[in-house]
């Protein structure tokens, strides 16, 4: 799966910019703030609808602007175009012209995987951010994953309130918080297999990656979830007992909206354990096995995208993160300075030199 053409109008600073991208390498250098992010900001939205710096849609509408266009030409097999135009009231997608009713029902048809130094929060922060993350890869892979969990989230909204009404009014009888339940096991179930498979594929690879980079064995992915290891009446059984406890809080407090997955090396945890160029060694290797994860259930190659990856590695780790890069894959890299990036990264590759007022572009042979 390859971008060959980016169209920007009003994204961030661009008012209005068009690219036209390599099918190998593209590198993209320039100082802080002149916009070098916004672009792979820009496929990243083009693919999942959402931004990976804010969750304020309207952020990425330039100043002084009612509405912004992102724009892009993907090649898998056959050309598609696809559209996104964000404004005051939202957003609208089309797919070669065609308007996507809904968003669930776009997502998913561009492919990437995206290393961002924020990714370093899946080690670091709590786990509703573990989960934001691990949910946001999850809807780029497949978006009846997307579907389900939104059934889930507002079934779960539903029971909250329901659990609160009857905390208010004794008298509000029980039967509709037992259906509320009973569905939310069922979604709850379907989610936690997902993510348990994923988790598991993620594994295969994840520590071979590790190791090849580092030297170093042991790093895992562990999924801990409420519902793992239980079945469907087990789990009926664990909401029955605390039943008065979420009746007392007015709120659910069992379920796969409280998973977290956690980073282990050796048995210990990664965040406490690890510094922080392993932290980011670790992130590497799981968006490599990501790679992995999308041939094997998409039968394609995805779009890879590395921001800001060399500012903190040394050149032998940056040698042998080379060494996964498939030739047939679609690399973005932004970077500071061009220094930094090995010559066998650099050749055949196209760079985006991007200045304050313009763009120069020039081929590396």
């Amino acid at each position: 799966m390859q971008i060959t053409e980016l169209r920007l109008i009003n994204f961030r600073n661009y008012s209005e910019q068009y690219f036209s991208f390599s099918p190998i390498k593209n590198i993209i250098i320039g100082n802080n703030g002149v916009g070098k992010t916004n672009i792979i900001e820009a496929i990243h939205y083009l693919s999942i609808t959402k931004s990976f710096r804010t969750i304020d849609d309207q952020m990425v509408i330039k100043a002084m602007e009612t509405c912004a266009v992102v724009e892009g030409t993907i090649k898998n097999k056959i050309l598609n175009k696809y559209k996104i135009i964000i404004d005051k009231t939202g957003k609208k997608v089309f797919i070669d012209q065609n308007q996507i009713k809904r968003i669930s029902d776009y997502i998913s048809n561009i492919n990437i995987v995206l290393f961002n130094p924020e990714d370093l929060k899946l080690i670091k922060d709590n786990p509703s951010t573990h989960r934001k993350l691990i949910n946001m890869e999850l809807s780029g892979l497949d978006n009846e994953y997307l579907k389900i969990l939104s059934i889930y989230n507002k079934i779960l909204k539903q029971r909250n309130t329901y659990l609160k009404s009857m905390l208010i009014n004794g008298m509000i009888p029980r039967d509709y918080l037992d259906i509320l339940t009973d569905k939310l096991i069922d979604y709850g179930i379907k989610i936690n297999k997902i993510r348990s498979d994923f988790i598991k594929e993620i594994n295969e690879y994840l520590g071979k990656n590790y190791q090849k980079i580092t030297k170093k064995e042991g790093l895992i992915l562990k999924y801990v979830s409420d519902y793992s290891d239980l079945s469907k009446s087990e789990i009926v059984k664990k909401y029955n007992l605390i039943y008065k406890k979420e009746l007392n809080y007015g709120k659910t407090t069992f379920g796969v909206h409280l998973d977290d997955f956690i980073f282990f090396i050796d048995g210990w945890l990664a965040k406490d354990f690890l510094s922080e160029g392993e932290q980011k060694n670790a992130i590497i290797s799981f968006k490599l096995a990501e790679i992995n994860v999308y041939i094997n259930q998409k039968k394609t190659m995805p779009i890879l995208i590395l921001d800001d990856l060399f500012s903190e590695l040394d050149q032998e780790k940056i040698t042998k993160i080379i060494r996964f890069f498939k030739k047939n894959i679609q690399i973005f890299i932004t970077t500071t300075d061009l220094s930094v990036i090995n010559e066998k990264i650099l050749r055949n590759s196209k760079v985006f030199d991007i200045k304050k007022d313009k763009i120069k572009e020039k081929y590396y042979e």
